[in-house]
């Protein structure tokens, strides 16, 4: 008689132990939500879930490739701009699909550009977090400046965004709920696309170039082609997420791109974990409702906290709150195999 393996893993243990099962049950969650919860946090949670977006964004960018970018929160802030011009100036089509359009294509362009001059010229690590933190600067400043089309320190407001299809379909989103589920359906689209690329050859190749950037170039691959399209990709998520960002809260102001809020962007993805998409949007959205009470709580504080809970997961949870949690799902097949 021969021995038993060991059993195999059930539905529940495969489910919370791979990315894509947490993922769908995360997903499930939130699709669930305004069945059970209304009010506030039906409103709130779509543009934390946008900053999610952008996280997503980011962690492709410095979780594959090892690029880090401070310049995150200025794509997203040119995407809400973009919407509200479109609303101003655009009146023959609807303003939201132009917006968004718009948005993504100026921001994936701008992003090819700079980053097209930069990995060329070979810059690598702090000088481009650098360049990346002056887009941010750049970003807000413009904002303040051209004050006749941005609204400068006093915003910009913007109209909540329909859906339409010719003259026979109108669905307004103007409701939280209806713009709820829109913006859920954004996330789980750009989530399957980010979670395709990062396992297609392109993914891998980004990999290889943030282990050892000397020996993929020594293969023979175009390493500031791959870098540039990479950082192409986070800019122009990034700009898109802006867009929707901007036609949910109804308005734009010139911090949307500056410094404090692109340095909340990393730090949202170190806690929740460079390597996951998962992690990065969760943690975007977990941090954002964190700050949201503690600014209203102990408002001369909170950031504060949020430096030091930062400073703990860096220090006790390598890889992020995600790359802890990979570990700890290991630890029991792990001892199995030793006992086998």
């Amino acid at each position: 008689m021969t021995a038993a393996g060991p059993a195999p893993p059930s539905l529940g243990r495969r489910l919370t132990s791979s990315e894509d099962g947490v993922a769908v049950l995360a997903l499930a969650l939130f699709a669930l939500l305004p069945v059970v919860v209304s009010g506030y946090s039906i409103y709130i949670l779509p543009q934390y879930m946008l900053h999610g977006v952008m996280a997503m964004s980011l962690a492709l960018l410095w979780g594959r490739g090892g690029v880090l970018s401070f310049g995150q929160a200025g794509f997203y802030a040119l995407g809400a701009y973009t919407m509200g011009l479109c609303y101003r100036w655009v009146p023959l089509v609807n303003p939201a699909y132009a917006g968004m359009l718009i948005a993504f294509a100026v921001g994936g362009l701008l992003a090819a550009v700079l980053g097209y001059f930069l990995f060329r010229a070979g810059v690598r690590s702090a000088y481009f977090v650098l360049v990346t933190l002056a887009v941010s600067i750049i970003a807000e400043q413009v904002a303040v400046s051209q004050s006749q089309i941005t609204g400068g320190w006093n915003g910009m407001y913007i109209d909540r965004m329909s859906l339409t299809l010719g003259d026979a379909v109108n669905v307004s989103l103007f409701d939280d709920a209806p713009m709820y589920y829109f913006v859920l359906v954004v996330v789980v689209a750009v989530y399957a696309c980010l979670r395709w690329l990062a396992h297609a050859k392109f993914g891998k190749v980004l990999v290889g170039i943030r282990e050892n950037e000397d020996r993929v170039l020594s293969l023979g691959f175009d390493v500031s082609a791959y870098k540039t399209a990479t950082f192409a990709i986070a800019g122009a998520l990034s700009t898109f997420a802006g867009a929707l960002y901007g036609t949910h809260a109804g308005f734009v102001a010139p911090s949307l791109g500056g410094v404090l809020f692109s340095t909340e962007v990393v730090v949202w993805v170190a806690i929740g974990g460079r390597s996951s998409l998962l992690g990065a949007f969760l943690a975007a959205i977990g941090v954002s409702f964190l700050s949201n009470y503690l600014s209203a709580l102990i408002p001369a504080y909170w950031p504060l906290i949020l430096g030091m809970l930062f400073l703990a997961v860096i220090i006790f949870f390598r890889g992020g709150v995600a790359g802890a949690l990979a570990r700890w799902t290991r630890q029991p097949a792990t001892r199995s195999a030793g006992n086998g």
